[in-house]
Order: structure tokens, then sequence, then C-alpha cells
């Protein structure tokens, strides 16, 4: 083994007696370390051991085991040794309960296989959080080192000039016998744990992204978000991040901010601008899923994408809804599809949303579980073709308008924080909020709607803090605290705001605002809001832009809907205030600032 390290010079011994030591628990046969540069090798051995399959020049398939298709909140812990740390949304068990019966389901479970070494970095080099950065992934599943390579920065190099040569994250994923492991059943062998203050993840039984990719989720939010809070000196959120340039002025303004699941995220992280409003105003993509923030020297609010790529959800991507993400997959960007249709004899990838109607021959077509489609019965012929989770991996570098500065370790400037659920009524098109407590609050008050019909609750939002309920990794009090902590030393303040651009017609369901790249306008609106250029209308729940404030150069939209999209329900505002608060209760240690914004709300609609 010592061997191999050296090989691939290997000389942080922190490492390699971490390696030594799970080579020996989960007794794989060898071990080898893997650098960004090992790609091409690795894709041509993926191909070779049918892992991979070719999907057009340039272009990878793969396909996972037909239980393991998607992150599993369920099954995900976090551990640590203080009970304090226990939240509502962390699934909190105790580290002395978890790390002995991770090591056990480990034990063996890699004999006959390869232990590959990811030694990763998830933020640019030279970054001030880079020691929160640093992590080596040990996994025995070949298909995760290339998606690894797609989202990290991964290097030997990287962890071998580490100013604390012992601060990396240890990561160690062992897939298991996926046919075996009882998901779903009360025999579930799967484990997903971050024992978070002891910077370490266990994840057992899976080898899918979510649950695989180590780097990703488990280390980019859930142990950053612990580190970041631990340490007092940053935040780590599920956020999009975008720049905006006005060419005109030459002004740059950046964008973060939190969506749940389907409410728009990467669709809106990839946006261009309206063909009308193109010559003024270039979108730059910084990141879809994770934004890291901190104050810089100067006292403003700096953020970064900590990833390398993208790990997109297929389903409803094309021309219309979000074509930078088909330019960031085409042919020749080495991307991994998953769990996509896909065609054995032309190479061809198709998924639901991709086209109106599926391809008309079937010949050569699989589903996602492997099957043929033109062999499905009566029964099961209109069933999806791809995986509703199905998956993308590609590189920064492969996004067209990704921002020229993506990679500059000092982050950018955040001008503005936004929230934003998928809500029939309620959220009108958007709503600024220029107080700090009001502002956290809004975000810890974030929900979508979900099944509530189906949950007896007509109208109740399933709420997800800052977009952050399957991540948390502490308190959910103490974590506002920690917002209201970094925010409260900032010298110039973000502006915050709440979007929604998926508010109906109650009469025939039509949405009211058209999306996509129109949802460029309310941006615009709101950083001419922060330089003092509008005024917008007060309300009970922030401002709101007048009709004539918003910029519709080229507006294809039905103007006669912005009346409803500008203007608030306040009976409906009223009993949203009641769903909020029986919310909040749920959480200890909630600060009293966040009581306040929330009793200044329900007292200025109370007047309304």
């Amino acid at each position: 083994m010592d061997s191999a390290l050296d090989a691939a010079g290997l000389q942080n011994e922190a490492v390699r007696e971490y390696v030594r030591y799970w080579a020996g628990v989960t007794g794989a046969d060898r071990v080898e370390v893997v650098s960004a540069s090992d790609d091409a090798r690795l894709i041509q051995e993926a191909l070779d051991a049918g892992e991979l399959l070719p999907a057009g020049e340039g272009r990878y398939y793969s396909r996972s085991y037909y239980k393991d298709t998607a992150r599993s909140e369920e099954r995900t812990i976090v551990a640590t040794n203080n009970p304090e740390d226990k939240g509502v949304y962390n699934n909190w068990r105790p580290a002395s309960e978890m790390k002995p019966l991770l090591e056990d389901l480990m034990t063996g479970a890699s004999a006959g296989k390869t232990m590959y070494v990811i030694p990763y970095l998830m933020a640019p080099p030279g970054s001030p959080l880079e020691e929160f950065a640093a992590g080596v992934e040990l996994t025995d599943n070949r298909c995760v080192v290339l998606h690894m390579i797609r989202m990290a920065r991964v290097g030997v190099d990287l962890i071998n000039n580490l100013a604390n040569p012992d601060s990396f994250v240890r990561a160690v994923h062992v897939t298991g016998d996926l046919e075996n492991l009882g998901q779903g059943t009360p025999d579930d062998k799967r484990y997903f744990v971050t024992v978070a203050d002891e910077r370490t993840i266990l994840h057992f039984g899976s080898s899918y992204g979510g649950n695989a990719l180590l780097g990703k989720i488990a280390h980019g939010l859930r142990q950053a978000a612990y580190d970041g809070w631990a340490s007092g000196r940053f935040l780590s959120e599920q956020f999009m991040l975008i720049g905006i340039k006005d060419k005109k002025t030459g002004k740059d303004y950046h964008i973060c901010g939190g969506f749940p699941s389907a409410s728009g995220k990467t669709n809106l992280a990839m946006m261009l601008p309206p063909d009308a409003l193109g010559d003024r105003y270039q979108v730059s993509f910084y990141g879809d899923d994770i934004a890291w923030l901190w104050v810089g020297d100067d006292g403003r609010l700096y953020g970064i994408n900590p990833e390398n790529g993208a790990f997109g959800v297929a389903k409803d991507t094309n021309e219309t809804t979000n074509p930078t993400a088909l330019e960031s997959i085409k042919e020749g960007t080495d991307v991994v599809f998953t769990n996509v249709a896909y065609n054995e004899k032309t190479h061809e990838v198709w998924w639901e949303g991709r086209t109106k109607q599926p391809p008309a021959d079937l010949d050569g077509w699989l589903d996602w579980k492997g099957e043929r489609i033109a062999d499905r019965s009566e029964e099961d012929k209109d069933a999806p073709w791809a995986h509703p989770n199905s998956r993308f991996t590609t590189q920064l570098d492969n996004v067209p308008n990704v921002a020229a500065d993506y990679n500059d370790p000092h982050g950018v400037p955040i001008d503005g924080i936004i929230f934003g659920g998928r809500t029939r009524d309620r959220e009108p098109l958007i709503r600024a909020i220029t107080d700090l407590p009001e502002g956290v609050y809004d975000g810890l008050t974030l929900g979508a709607e979900a099944t509530f019909a189906a949950e007896g609750v007509e109208g109740q939002l399933r709420y997800d803090p800052m977009s952050m309920r399957p991540f948390m990794s502490y308190d959910e009090g103490d974590y506002a605290a920690h917002w209201l902590k970094i925010l409260g030393g900032v010298k110039e303040m973000p502006i915050f705001a709440h979007v929604n651009w998926f508010q109906k017609d109650p009469e025939d369901g039509h949405f009211l605002w058209p999306g996509y790249r129109d949802n460029l306008r309310p941006l615009l609106w709101l950083m001419q809001l922060k330089e003092g250029e509008v005024t917008g209308r007060e309300t009970a729940v922030g401002i709101i832009p007048t009709k004539e404030e918003l910029n519709l150069d080229g507006f294809e939209g039905d103007t006669a809907d912005l009346d409803r999209l500008l203007d608030i329900d306040v009976e409906r505002w009223r009993q949203e205030m009641g769903f909020r608060e029986g919310h909040l209760k749920q959480f200890d240690r909630l600060p009293e600032e966040i009581w306040e914004a929330h009793r200044r709300v329900a007292k200025a609609l109370d007047e309304a």
C-alpha cells in the first residue's frame, strides 16, 4: 500500500495514516490515489468494465441500482458528542453510537475492490476558507471518482501542502451490497452519517450522487455549516449564486439565494437575459447549489461556490427552461448522465420534458432501469422513461456563461439574498426586506407547496428554513443566531427579498408570470431599490415594485396579470402568520430578534 501512496506522490502523513486505517477496515484489495489528470484513463476503464456507456462524443451514461436513485433523508444522520447539537431537522444521534455502527458495517465490505483515494478542495486554492475546504474521500466505486472529479478540485498537490496537515475532512464511502441492503424496510442497513464535531463523514449503502459524492452535500453543506458555526467565521447554505452586469453603467451585482426543491433554483442560476435586455445586461453563472458566505476585511459580505461542477436534474430541462444547461452537456463536455433513458444503438439520451413527446421510434430505447421500452405491457406503456431524479454531472468550465472570476479565491461581494418557494398564491412576484432580523425571519419561514391537501391542511406550506431543512447540522435556534451574528458584522448590508415565479390564476390555473428569462426583471428592480433608484410600495410584508418600476421592455407576458402579481392578499397572509408561528415554536433557543420580527409583521398585517 505504501508503494502506491509513494508512487502517487502522497506526502501528507496524516492522510497516509487515515488511508492505511480504512483500507484495513474495509478490506480493499488495493489502493489507488487519483487526481483530475486521471479522468480519461478512469473513463476508459469504466467503459471497458460496462460501468459507463457512451452517450455520444465525449458524453457518458451510467445507471444506478433501481432502489438507489436519490438522497435518503431518513437515513441521513448528523452525529456529534454534544446532545445540545440536536435540532428539529438534523436527525441527531450520539457519535459514540454511530461511529462503531458504521465501522462494523464497513468491515470487510470492500473486499476484492479497489479503494480510490480522492484528495479534494471544496473551494479555490488560496480561499480565506481553505482550511475548511480540504478533504479526502475514500470510495470503492469508480463512477463516484468520476463524479467527484467533475464536482470538486481533485489532486494530490491540494492536500500535500496544507498549513495544518491534519486539517482535512475524513470522508469514507463504502457502496455495500446494494441488492441486499433492505432499502426502505425496517431492516434497512444504509447509514449516511456526518460526525460533525470530528470532521468525519461515514456513508454506507449507496452509489447515488447525493449519498456518495461526499465532498458535495455531506462536506460542502452539512460539515461546512457546522464548521462555519463552530468557528464563528462563515455560513454554508444551499444557495445559488449569480452575477448581473449592467453594461451601460459598468456596475456589477451579485445575488445568492435559497429555493426548496422544484422551486426553480437551477433554472434561475443558469438564466439568460430576455432578448430585449440582452444588449444591456449580462447574467453570469457562479453556482446552482451551494454558497459559502463570510465577511471580508472591508466589511462586505462575500460568497463563493465551493463546487467545481453542476449536478443537475435532467427532468424538464430543455431549450425553453434552461438552454444554458443544454449547452453545458453537449458533445465534448465529458458530462456523465445518470438514470435517464438511453438508446443502446444510437447512444442518444432522453428524459421527460426534453421534448414534448418521447422519440416515436422505440428501437434501441431502454428506460432508467435498463428495460426495453418497446417490450412494455399496455399497463406500463406510459411509465416514465427516465427517473424523475435523473441527473447530469458537468464541470463549471462547460457552462457557457460561467463568470470569468468564478475561481477567484477571494469570492464576490454579495448585494442581495433572495428566497423563493413554489406557491400558487400569497407570495407576490417579489417583496424586498431591508431589515436584517426580518430578512433572517423570512428565510427561516421559507416554504413551498407540498402535498398539503393530502396532509389535510389546506394552504399550509412545507417549511424549509433557508432551503436547508435536509442539510441542517446543528440546532435551528443556534443557526438563526449564527446568521444574525455573521450578517451583523457587515458594513454594507445586502438587501433581502422573497420571490415567487409560480402564482396561478385561481380560475383557469395559468401561471401569472412567464418565468425563466423574465425572472431577471424583478431582480433588476431589487438592485435599483438597493441603489435608491426606485422606491416601490410599502406593504406589511415588504416593499413591492410598482408596475411602472419594472423594466418591461420586450415583455411578452400578460401585463393584466401584473396587478395581482404586485399585490398581497392580506387575509391569506394573516392565515399564514398562524402557520409560521407554529413552525417557529418547534425551535429551541430561537433569538428574541426573530420573534420580534414575527410580531412586527403580524401587527402590520392586523393594521393593514
